[in-house]
Parts: C-alpha cells; sequence; structure tokens
C-alpha cells in the first residue's frame, strides 16, 4: 500500500487534517512524536510545527528544514488502517536458518 498525501489543514495544537489520493481523510494528533526527540524535538516550536505543507510532488508531509513523515503512517494513523506488513518489524525481519549438527 503507497496511497499519497494530497491535502492538510491546520486545526489546532499540534492537530492536522490530512486527505489522501483515495478519498480518505482523518486528522492526526502529533504531540505524541514529540516523545520521539530527534528530528520530532523541533516540534515543540509550535511556529515551527505549523509550517507544515504537503510535497505535491511526492505526496508526504514535509517541513521547511527537510523533516517529513512516511504517508504510510500518517494514513494508518489517520484512518485506522493497518499498516502495511513491510512497515512493521516483525513481519519485516529474515528468520535466521538453523544449524544442524554435523553428524
Amino acid at each position: 500500500m503507497y496511497i499519497d498525501l494530497v491535502g492538510m489543514k491546520y486545526l489546532d495544537g499540534y492537530r492536522l487534517e490530512l486527505k489522501f489520493a483515495d478519498g480518505k481523510k482523518g486528522s492526526v494528533d502529533f504531540a505524541a512524536y514529540l516523545k520521539k526527540g530527534g528530528v520530532y524535538r523541533r516540534f515543540r516550536d509550535a511556529e515551527y510545527f505549523k509550517k507544515a505543507y504537503v510535497n505535491k510532488e511526492l505526496g508526504v508531509l514535509c517541513w521547511p528544514d527537510g523533516v517529513d513523515v512516511a504517508p504510510e503512517t500518517l494514513y494508518s494513523e489517520a484512518t485506522g488502517m493497518a499498516l502495511p506488513a513491510w512497515m512493521i518489524p516483525e513481519k519485516h525481519e529474515k528468520k535466521k536458518p538453523k544449524h544442524r549438527k554435523a553428524v
């Protein structure tokens, strides 16, 4: 599953309403991203957070200095649909081969 993000509207606080290429839309509260740290630490500045925009060429939610969030993640959060299997680490890990003892 790969569905482009095509629209975004700031609601309040850290909430954005997102619209996807398949017509589905929903809101995502990015307050939880503040706890992730790293590049998302920038979201603590509410004015920075409000600079979010949709990169129409890529179908991705972005901020001016290159921070972005995968559309698959946003689609899952906004619609309640499951993440694609390739994004779930447990399902994507390769199983280690079992070694046999020489007889």
